[in-house]
């Protein structure tokens, strides 16, 4: 018998004990097999069944909400935004504890932390805006952006550096060099004029076409004495 020949033959028979071992593992276990293969089918069934029948419902729900509150938002009326009109619809608050769950429900906590700044609640602004969690980079900057806003007005000035620096990282024209400005007078509020002139220069090289740089010369200049 040839070598090719003998080769050919070895690999027949690795080929049938390969397959031998594996219906004797399929006899031995089949019943684990079988329960297991019933555990996944059920799981994806009570998935599809909980969106299908319970969030996307809820989301529509929520979606009407938020119509009726931003309406008001809109309006500057922010409490009646926040809390609802007690008749024809429940607020952003109560969005976020009743669809919590849903896009809707997360939207709502970033609008219920906004209304909260203004209304001068900054405490409880940042507790809703800090349980918002979005992709959209403008948006999503923007909330945290604010939170470093209610540090400010609270009077911890330290802590909305960190805020101002992560909204300012997510490299957006017209975003970014406003929270750099806003990060460099922090800097400059805490006796700090190189991490300040670190702001305002990433302003100038970064962002020339900006409205914060049109005057940014005067802010380097001042931290550069």
């Amino acid at each position: 018998m040839s070598k090719k020949v003998e080769k050919k033959h070895d690999e027949l028979e690795n080929v049938e004990h390969a397959l031998t071992a594996s219906e004797a593992f399929i006899e031995k276990y089949q019943k684990q097999l079988l329960i297991g293969v019933s555990a996944v089918i059920i799981i994806v069934l009570l998935a599809l069944s909980f969106r299908n029948f319970y969030l996307v419902p809820r989301e529509t729900d929520a979606e009407n909400e938020m119509y009726k509150a931003q309406s008001y938002f809109e309006k500057d009326s922010f409490k009646i935004a926040l809390e609802g009109d007690g008749i024809n619809f429940i607020g952003f608050k109560e969005i976020v504890s009743e669809y919590g769950l849903t896009t809707s429900g997360n939207l709502a906590a970033a609008y219920t932390g906004i209304c909260y700044y203004k209304m001068g609640q900054y405490e409880n602004a940042i507790k809703f805006l800090s349980q918002f969690d979005g992709d959209d980079t403008y948006f999503t900057s923007t909330v945290i952006g604010l939170m470093g806003d209610c540090y400010v007005d609270l009077g911890e000035v330290s802590k909305s550096i960190s805020y101002f620096e992560k909204a300012a990282d997510m490299d957006n024209a017209v975003i970014s060099p406003i929270y750099l400005k806003k990060a460099g007078m922090a800097y400059e509020s805490l006796k700090k004029p190189d991490d300040a002139l670190k702001m305002y220069t990433e302003i100038k090289e970064k962002y020339p076409k900006s409205s914060q740089a049109s005057d940014i010369d005067k802010y380097i200049a001042a931290v550069q004495k």
